[in-house]
């Protein structure tokens, strides 16, 4: 919606207290952060139409981001088909925001795990492995 709020959206939070330090880590999912619908109709899987008339950086994706401190964008969207215009879309949005403390990582999930190859998962965390050492 225009204030930043996804159609899905779970948040989970992990608090981890240390000899008197105290760290959390945030974890959110949920759609993708700007205006879009898929029309129901006869085809199992409808394809993704964009909006045109909204200016969807301004709207939707900086009300979410002006809370975080820093944070990483893992995109799970599929990178072909008729997902693809999805996360082109939100890739252009996030760099537009030009913010050095969001980093955005496009992970094809479906294609890179696909038949249950879970281990695929490393190529991800290889991928977020310096900047998350930072």
């Amino acid at each position: 919606d225009s204030e930043g709020h996804a159609a899905n959206f779970v948040e989970t939070e992990q608090i981890v207290h240390y000899k008197g330090n105290k760290a959390s880590f945030v974890q959110t999912r949920g759609s993708i952060p700007f205006f879009w619908s898929q029309r129901p109709n006869l085809k199992y899987k409808p394809k993704p139409q964009i909006s045109k008339s909204v200016n969807h950086v301004c709207e939707c994706l900086c009300p979410g981001f002006l809370t975080l401190i820093a944070c990483f964008l893992i995109s799970q969207v599929n990178q072909k088909g008729s997902e693809k215009p999805l996360e082109q879309t939100f890739s252009k949005m996030v760099n537009s925001m030009a913010n050095g403390m969001v980093r955005y990582v496009a992970f094809d999930f479906h294609k890179e795990c696909s038949r249950m190859r879970w281990d695929r998962l490393q190529i991800l965390m290889d991928q977020l492995a310096e900047q998350q050492d930072e």
